[in-house]
């Protein structure tokens, strides 16, 4: 049973539209469509809160920047009393593509430095996650660029439909449960 959402991403308006927030970008598109109010400034994050599957959820955006996202998971953990297996991280990934979603109940961070600060400061990998694709760069040295750098025009399409759909799948696997939400999650763009 989920009980925190968090996605992960960079405070500030220069950060706003970039690969690296897509997480935040998939939390707002849930907050917009379930028609969330009253923001929340508290455990080093904006937080939402809203009723849903009969409890109370938390949707979290912590205001750490990305390689300290765990210092804001752990401060939401503790104080909320909520184990790490009750809570979704949803990231960007570079190793799937622009259109893929890949939702999983476990793994490594992958590399993804927001997520190994998350592993380091709970200390587990044993919680699930939604991994929203967002290519990787034709050159390995640029990975820092690629992921800092805004969504291209002819990209924004894609990247719409991926929020529209993460937005749905994180509305499964809160109501009907992370098993069941699998097979409409990590089925290809429509």
């Amino acid at each position: 049973m989920i009980r925190l959402v968090v996605g992960l991403g960079n405070p500030g308006k220069e950060y706003e539209n970039t690969r690296h927030n897509a997480g935040f970008m998939v939390v707002d598109t849930l907050i917009k469509k379930l028609r969330v109010k009253g923001k929340r400034e508290e455990h080093l994050s904006h937080t939402f809160r809203v009723r849903m599957g009969g409890r109370e959820v938390i949707l979290a955006k912590p205001m750490t920047y990305m390689n300290n996202s765990g210092l804001a998971v752990l401060n939401i953990l503790e104080e909320e009393g909520i184990d790490p297996s009750e809570m979704l991280v949803v990231y960007d990934d570079i190793d799937l593509p622009l259109g893929a979603v890949r939702l999983r109940e476990r793994g490594s961070s992958g590399g993804h430095r927001g997520m190994e600060s998350v592993i380091k400061h709970i200390k587990t990998s044993d919680f699930p996650r939604l991994r929203i694709g967002i290519g990787r760069p034709s050159r390995k040295e640029e990975v820092v660029k690629w992921v800092l750098s805004p969504f291209e025009e002819e990209e924004l399409p894609i990247l719409r439909r991926v929020l529209d759909k993460s937005a749905v799948c994180l509305e499964r696997v809160l109501l009907i449960g992370l098993a069941d939400a699998m097979n409409y999650c990590n089925s290809p763009l429509d």
